[in-house]
Protein backbone atom coordinates (compact mmCIF):
# COMPACT_ATOMS: atom_id res chain seq x y z
CA UNK A 1 0.00 0.00 0.00
CA UNK A 2 0.69 3.63 -0.90
CA UNK A 3 1.86 5.60 2.62
CA UNK A 4 0.19 8.73 3.19
CA UNK A 5 -2.82 8.78 0.84
CA UNK A 6 -5.61 7.87 3.76
CA UNK A 7 -7.40 10.03 5.30
CA UNK A 8 -6.39 9.93 9.39
CA UNK A 9 -9.11 7.65 11.47
CA UNK A 10 -9.59 9.33 15.04
CA UNK A 11 -12.05 9.71 17.74
CA UNK A 12 -15.03 11.88 17.50
CA UNK A 13 -18.25 12.52 19.70
CA UNK A 14 -21.52 11.78 18.02
CA UNK A 15 -24.26 13.84 19.90
CA UNK A 16 -27.81 12.72 19.00
CA UNK A 17 -30.47 14.82 18.58
CA UNK A 18 -32.11 13.91 22.39
CA UNK A 19 -28.48 14.40 23.87
CA UNK A 20 -27.07 10.84 24.14
CA UNK A 21 -23.35 11.07 23.31
CA UNK A 22 -21.21 8.01 22.78
CA UNK A 23 -17.89 7.86 20.98
CA UNK A 24 -16.74 6.09 17.20
CA UNK A 25 -13.88 6.08 15.22
CA UNK A 26 -14.06 8.33 12.23
CA UNK A 27 -12.38 10.50 9.19
CA UNK A 28 -14.39 13.21 9.76
CA UNK A 29 -12.77 16.74 11.06
CA UNK A 30 -10.30 16.31 13.90
CA UNK A 31 -9.43 14.03 16.66
CA UNK A 32 -11.87 14.92 19.58
CA UNK A 33 -14.36 16.58 16.67
CA UNK A 34 -18.52 16.30 18.01
CA UNK A 35 -21.05 15.25 15.20
CA UNK A 36 -24.18 16.84 16.52
CA UNK A 37 -27.20 14.98 14.82
CA UNK A 38 -30.43 16.70 12.99
CA UNK A 39 -31.72 13.26 12.87
CA UNK A 40 -31.33 10.08 13.95
CA UNK A 41 -33.44 6.39 14.75
CA UNK A 42 -34.58 7.61 17.47
CA UNK A 43 -36.29 10.72 15.68
CA UNK A 44 -36.70 9.64 12.17
CA UNK A 45 -39.48 9.02 11.12
CA UNK A 46 -38.72 6.11 9.25
CA UNK A 47 -37.97 4.09 12.62
CA UNK A 48 -40.73 5.88 14.68
CA UNK A 49 -43.42 5.35 12.58
CA UNK A 50 -44.95 8.98 13.44
CA UNK A 51 -45.39 11.66 10.51
CA UNK A 52 -44.72 15.09 10.43
CA UNK A 53 -47.98 17.16 9.30
CA UNK A 54 -46.48 18.82 6.08
CA UNK A 55 -47.18 21.94 4.52
CA UNK A 56 -48.34 20.26 1.14
CA UNK A 57 -50.52 23.62 0.48
CA UNK A 58 -47.93 25.77 0.91
CA UNK A 59 -45.35 23.49 -1.25
CA UNK A 60 -47.77 23.24 -4.25
CA UNK A 61 -48.19 27.29 -4.62
CA UNK A 62 -44.42 28.15 -3.92
CA UNK A 63 -44.15 25.13 -6.91
CA UNK A 64 -46.96 26.73 -9.02
CA UNK A 65 -45.24 30.15 -8.59
CA UNK A 66 -42.05 28.80 -9.39
CA UNK A 67 -42.65 26.15 -12.35
CA UNK A 68 -46.14 26.95 -13.30
CA UNK A 69 -45.48 28.80 -16.64
CA UNK A 70 -42.95 26.22 -17.99
CA UNK A 71 -43.95 24.19 -20.97
CA UNK A 72 -47.71 25.53 -21.20
CA UNK A 73 -49.09 27.83 -24.33
CA UNK A 74 -51.23 30.53 -23.21
CA UNK A 75 -53.35 31.75 -25.95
Amino acid sequence: MKKDIHPAYHEIKIVMTDGTEYTTRSTMGEPGSTLRLDIDPKSHPAWTGEHRLMDTAGQVSKFNKRFGNLGLKTS
